[in-house]
């Protein structure tokens, strides 16, 4: 199946670029700036747009495997320039890459199918990822990532933050750290203008309220969470970090392929069975990955490393969550949700795969052949079944872009 996209995602490198030389053309209304290092080094930059006080934050590259922020973030910051009513009472500040040594590490700026993307897959396992690592670490544990962007957030006290995230395959939903009272309608519209279908049922937002089809609102801390075997909580993440300035943040997601079986209201006639089936079989699909994995270990002594250490993160996920969708009450009986199910199902060992098949081809191992196989083999099933979509580039940037600056003027009102 040939899924070939129009345009190409930029590097981490080409946005810091582009925003070297935006700063440099506009040096009165722009500054660029170091905020933080890596791990491995790598500076982390912000970029910001006039002085006022009252500021947005914009954050990209949060997950190395969501390419489309950091094209957005450009995208936004360009108009931020160019319409001075976004900026008259408001500075933006654009954090270009949240994560840089993840960037590094997932090498599909152009993939031409799912097969093409999962080969050059990198996702770190969640104490490692910048937004998460609070959920998982205690303070003194923190990686520098995530304290150089609480640090930011603590320095510029944003009523909104955004940050850009994406799917590789499903549809468009926005999550809220508070509700946007007014945000669902220009969200919908853009989403149906560039025929990206709008996932009223994602699996992330499981038991979340709504405000809208596609805008979930998250719970209050305390509440229970839909899949209590999973180690992480979005509200003990870096996305609660701008509550203590009386802001919010709004997550914005957009699929690099779409599938119209995300948006189905519908109610399933029978989720609890479709959910046991789907943990039946993502216990089966994980078990053929942990097999080539104790197989090649072996033969592979001493090697360790952020591909292998998120492989083995993701597998071991499984159990738990397998066992909340077989004994749980589905938190949503829509087609949507199971459809959205079904995907994630698919995308932690169709995941762990790819990053073991990595490894394995950097280190010429017996297996690489079998597991890339397997890779092809299950990356083709996910486009097959979701009836998999390109959506050009350009349209991912421009509705991600429209949900960013109506959900910083709706923010603006609500916090007026």
């Amino acid at each position: 199946m040939s899924l070939l996209p129009e345009l190409r995602y930029p590097t981490e490198i080409e946005v810091v670029a582009s925003a070297r030389a935006l700063a440099a053309h506009r040096p009165a209304l722009c500054t660029l700036r170091q905020v933080g290092r890596s791990r491995a080094g790598r500076p982390l930059l912000l970029l910001s747009v006039g002085r006022a006080a009252r500021a947005v934050l914009v954050v990209a590259g949060a997950h190395a495997n969501e390419p489309t922020g950091g094209a957005t973030l450009l995208d936004v910051a360009e108009r931020v320039v160019r319409e001075r009513e976004l900026r008259a009472d408001t500075s933006w500040h654009f954090l270009l890459c949240a994560d840089p040594d993840g960037a590094s590490l997932h090498v599909t700026p152009a993939p031409r199918s799912l097969f093409d993307y999962h080969r050059g897959f990198f996702r770190p396992a969640g104490q490692e990822q910048p937004e998460w690592s609070p959920a998982v670490l205690p303070p003194d544990r923190l990686p520098p990532e995530t304290r150089a962007l609480t640090g930011v957030i603590d320095e510029l006290r944003p009523y909104l933050q955004v940050t850009l995230h994406g799917t590789d395959l499903g549809g468009s939903w926005v999550q809220l750290t508070k509700d946007i009272p007014g945000l669902a309608e220009p969200f919908a519209k853009s989403a149906a203008e560039l025929n990206i279908p709008v996932e009223t049922g994602a699996s992330d937002a499981a038991g979340w309220p709504a405000s809208g089809p596609g805008v979930h609102v998250m719970p209050a801390p305390g509440a229970g969470a839909a899949y209590p075997s999973m180690p992480d909580d979005a509200r003990n993440s870096t996305w609660y970090h701008a509550h203590r300035y009386g802001g919010l943040t709004a997550i914005v997601e957009v699929p690099m392929w779409a599938s119209d079986l995300v948006d189905d209201p519908v109610p399933h006639p029978a989720p609890a069975v479709a959910l046991r089936r789907l943990a039946g079989r993502l216990l089966q699909d994980t078990l053929q990955v942990e097999r080539v994995l104790t197989d090649a270990l072996p033969r592979l002594p001493g090697v360790d490393g952020p591909l292998l250490r998120a492989a083995k993160w993701g597998l071991e996920l499984v159990p738990g969550l397998a066992a909340d969708w077989a004994h749980t009450v589905p938190a949503d009986n829509t087609r949507a949700y199971v459809g959205s199910v079904d995907a994630f199902a698919r995308r932690l060992p169709l995941r762990a795969a790819s990053m073991l098949l990595r490894v394995l081809t950097e280190h010429d191992d017996r297996a690489a052949p079998r597991l890339e196989r397997l890779v092809a083999t299950w990356s083709e099933a996910f486009a097959e079944r979701f009836r998999a979509r390109w959506v050009p580039l350009e349209h991912q940037i421009e509705h991600q872009s429209r949900t960013v600056v109506a959900a910083a003027l709706h923010a603006r009102d609500r916090a007026a």
